[in-house]
């Protein structure tokens, strides 16, 4: 069976046997792998900590016919633990981690998604801004890469130029009055400013803003997020927004 080495992002793991774990990760080549993590769960395990979520590690694995089987993982980045010491910080990461699970496909490579994931447990684990402005900027380019970039200014269905205070999650964000439609949200003009610095990665913008704008933006991109993936993300429940 061939051998293959990637970097990879552990999402995901369930307990496989007595002493097994299934390991679902992003790779940076292959996409989304599922792969087999023999006798782990052992104290004398020789893979140790190493595939828990939010690790970036570097794999050695051989591919099987419905499961691959790691045999050597070193870290390259140990995210888990400062990520796991402050409940926002963890709970932000653990949506990003569901997000990513749903976002990508077994077998198909997706680049972009692993660097922005990467990227954002970095920025998480270094505490460089609030953990619930790099969730929500996460959330909202992990939607643009998928091919659902939301719009801020322009409406997005016509296109007139903005900018436009409606915003309505089926049309893809802003809406001019022409294409505004019953059920449109009207947030604060600050936060579509905050939305679209979070999109563009103006963090100037964003760290500078209101507690009240950051709360309303959560929940409009909680909203976007859940209506193109058709169902509920479940680990988003448990981010506390106060």
């Amino acid at each position: 069976m061939p051998l293959y080495r990637d970097a990879g992002i552990v999402l995901r793991t369930q307990k496989l046997g007595e002493a097994d774990r299934i390991v679902t990760l992003l790779t940076r080549q292959r996409g989304k792998v599922r792969a087999v993590a023999k006798g782990v769960r052992r104290t004398k395990s020789r893979f140790g900590a190493r595939l828990e979520p939010f690790m970036v590690v570097d794999l050695q694995c051989y591919e099987g016919r419905s499961l691959d089987t790691i045999t050597q993982a070193e870290t390259l980045a140990p995210y888990g633990d400062p990520i796991a010491r402050d409940y926002v910080t963890y709970t932000s990461a653990t949506v990003m981690l569901e997000t990513a699970d749903r976002l990508t496909e077994e077998g198909e490579p997706a680049p972009q998604q692993f660097r922005l994931l990467a990227g954002a447990l970095s920025s998480l684990a270094a505490t460089e801004h609030d953990a619930r402005l790099v969730l929500d900027a996460y959330l909202l380019r992990s939607l643009a890469i998928a091919g659902w970039a939301p719009s801020f200014v322009d409406c997005a269905r016509c296109g007139a130029p903005g900018p436009h205070l409606a915003f309505h999650v089926g049309s893809g964000g802003a809406v001019c009055p022409s294409c505004r439609t019953p059920g449109s949200a009207a947030p604060h003009r600050l936060t579509m400013e905050l939305l679209a610095a979070l999109l563009s990665g103006d963090w100037a913008v964003a760290d500078a803003s209101d507690p009240a704008q950051r709360r309303e933006g959560s929940g409009l991109v909680s909203a976007f997020l859940q209506w193109h993936l058709e169902r509920g993300v479940r680990s988003l429940r448990l981010v506390d927004r106060t």
